[in-house]
């Protein structure tokens, strides 16, 4: 994503039995997720000001976004703010996340964003690692960008480009011809300034808020992914809250997603008039869809769809098989197309 924040939000209780709750996000106070990560406070502090202190960390202060889930996960903080992709290695099932061109459009990603009863089966895949993601956040789609000018997928081929740091993103950038340089958002910059790397991959914010465009001029529209951001709780904390108020978090949680939301698209209407609006994606997709992209799970194969108009499609997988790799059938949603 654009922002560099890492939100940290650290809700202290003010009893002398309480502790701090902490939030990491890789994102600047500048970013919508900073001010969904106010609205959540502000909501809590609202309904539990007597209990709970929410301080917010952004910038990675407490580190990437790797180390901030191992904080979240050990209980030294609270929650944090990351991409799916740094759960890969937690939970097998957010590999799907990082697939290209999984959703056929961005209605159909929202659609799918927005199936709670679905959601919540992906966000409990990671309970027995400690971690319970609690919502989502919308951060567009990824796109290439470099210091010199991608037109086609070829133009990609042994250019070092920035990913996140998860093994499906790798094989993805790898597929495309790429030399794929998995890293840590803050230290895009200055790699791209230095000739460490040749460019990088995320939505349109990165090159306004984040002052990517400083030292990478050229922006393609291959909205070769949608993957969302997600706020992840430490399992134990959670689950120890009265139903009170584990109501109020659930709350503050939805109304932080709502703002999130409302103040990503007006931000990203401006990052437009910049970067432009051309779209790319057919000749990108056209292109990965003639790979096939191992990336260690037999649901990601390139080209699969997650199609709002059928949603409750052919698995792309046997129920059996993920039954038994999962222990869950939260892949019956994915329809495969190739």
């Amino acid at each position: 994503m654009n922002g560099f924040l890492k939100r940290s939000v650290t809700a202290a209780a003010k009893s002398s039995s309480s502790f701090p709750l902490s939030s990491i996000n890789s994102q600047a106070e500048t970013h919508p997720e900073y001010t969904g990560a106010v609205a959540f406070k502000e909501y809590i502090e609202s309904e539990l000001g007597d209990k709970y202190e929410v301080q917010i960390f952004p910038n990675e202060l407490l580190g990437s976004q790797t180390k901030a889930i191992e904080l979240t996960q050990t209980g030294a903080i609270d929650f944090t703010i990351a991409g799916t992709p740094n759960l890969e290695i937690f939970a097998d099932v957010y590999e799907v996340f990082s697939m290209p061109y999984l959703f056929t459009s961005e209605e159909a990603y929202f659609a799918a964003m927005n199936d709670t009863d679905y959601m919540n089966e992906v966000y409990a895949s990671t309970e027995e690692t400690g971690l319970q993601v609690v919502t989502w956040y919308n951060v567009g789609t990824r796109n290439f960008y470099a210091k010199k000018e991608i037109e086609t997928p070829e133009d990609l081929k042994g250019l070092k480009i920035r990913v996140q740091q998860s093994p499906a993103s790798v094989k993805m950038a790898q597929a495309f011809g790429a030399a794929a340089s998995p890293m840590s958002f803050g230290e895009v910059y200055t790699a791209i300034q230095q000739g460490v790397i040749d460019g990088a991959e995320n939505n349109e914010l990165d090159l306004t808020d984040n002052k990517h465009g400083e030292v990478a001029k050229y922006f393609t529209y291959s909205r070769h992914q949608m993957i969302p951001d997600v706020m992840i709780a430490n399992y134990k904390f959670l689950n120890g809250l009265s139903e009170e108020e584990r109501e109020v978090f659930e709350e503050a949680a939805r109304r932080s997603t709502e703002v999130e939301l409302a103040e990503w698209e007006e931000k990203v209407t401006e990052a437009k008039k910049i970067t432009g609006g051309a779209s790319d994606r057919e000749k990108f997709q056209k292109w990965a869809e003639t790979l096939e992209m191992a990336i260690g799970n037999p649901l990601c194969i390139t080209g699969a769809i997650w199609n709002s108009r059928d949603i409750s499609n052919t698995p792309v997988i046997s129920a059996e098989k993920q039954q038994k790799k999962y222990g869950t059938s939260a892949m019956k949603n994915f329809s495969r197309t190739i």
